[in-house]
């Protein structure tokens, strides 16, 4: 009797591991920020550049916050506190539409980097996943979500290139638009991006979906690091004790953190938002923290 009842409490409590994940994830989960820091190496940096720092963020999908300006606003002062020299958003401020930003602007705008911030548009940001009256209506979506990126004080790169000088030393910043595989939108133009950009400098680009860094990245550049997003980690996961896995691992082999071939390297921001599932279990949201050395 004994036993029956111990198995009964044990059963018990094993069915209620998941359900306390997930009302975790959903409660606290989603709002647990995590700065992760990564050093990479490059032979070829110019002296002046080593030792910069750089804020990465990604997939924002402010619909899903709902107004939580508190959480956020949090979130930002952790940012600021990186003291960086860059921050890079890499796509998705909204789930669809323009007006997720409203009311926004005095939190986001709070970002400071002491050279600039910089961004690309994501997937959801063309307004692809709903319907409009008309294509005038979409573009006036798109556009406000443009103009909202330099309301908050970032350059928003699309399918362009900027230099960064320091100490009349320079570096590439290259933007793209989204490009992703089917049935993923390719609005961007990698070789538009790299028209102004010499061959010898050392080049940074956004890209937010990380499969382009595998299709035209490696396949026809010597781009020294991409900054990506969009698999947000699947918002599901395990990373510890020496195991790093996900779902969506099946679908992006290169889901999250940081990858290497050869002398090119990747990384892929495991996502600030959320999105879908409104939670994250085991999948923190992320604030990177990259130094060039």
């Amino acid at each position: 009797m004994l036993g029956s009842v111990l198995l009964y409490q044990m059963s018990f409590f094993v069915a209620a591991i998941p359900v306390a994940s997930v009302l975790y994830g959903v409660t606290k989960g989603k709002f647990k920020y995590k700065v992760i820091h990564e050093k990479i190496r490059f032979k070829n940096l110019p002296e002046s550049f080593r030792g910069l720092k750089i804020v990465q963020i990604s997939d924002m999908h402010l619909g899903s916050f709902r107004r939580k300006y508190e959480q956020i606003t949090k979130a930002v002062e952790m940012i600021n506190e990186q003291e960086p020299d860059l921050i890079f958003f890499t796509g998705d401020l909204v789930n669809n539409f323009a007006e997720e930003t409203d009311g926004w602007a005095p939190v986001l705008a709070k970002m400071k980097a002491k050279y600039g911030k910089y961004s690309v548009l994501g997937n959801h940001d063309y307004g692809d996943y709903s319907e409009w009256e008309t294509p005038a209506a979409k573009e006036k979506n798109l556009n406000s979500i443009k103009n909202f990126h330099k309301k908050i004080g970032f350059r928003l790169l699309l399918n362009e290139s900027e230099n960064l000088t320091i100490n009349d030393e320079e570096i590439a910043l290259v933007g793209v638009e989204n490009w992703g595989k089917p049935p993923f939108p390719q609005h961007g133009d990698l070789n538009k991006a790299l028209a102004n950009v010499a061959p010898e400098q050392f080049k940074m680009l956004l890209s937010h979906d990380p499969s382009h860094w595998d299709e035209e990245v490696l396949t026809g550049t010597d781009i020294d690091i991409t900054f990506a997003g969009h698999t947000h980690g699947m918002q599901f996961g395990i990373e510890r004790a020496g195991i790093k896995w996900s779902p969506i691992q099946y679908k992006y082999p290169r889901w999250g953190g940081l990858y290497r071939h050869n002398k090119q390297y990747l990384y892929v921001n495991r996502g600030f938002g959320y999105h879908g599932f409104p939670g994250r279990i085991g999948m923190p949201p992320e604030i990177t923290v990259i130094e060039l050395a």
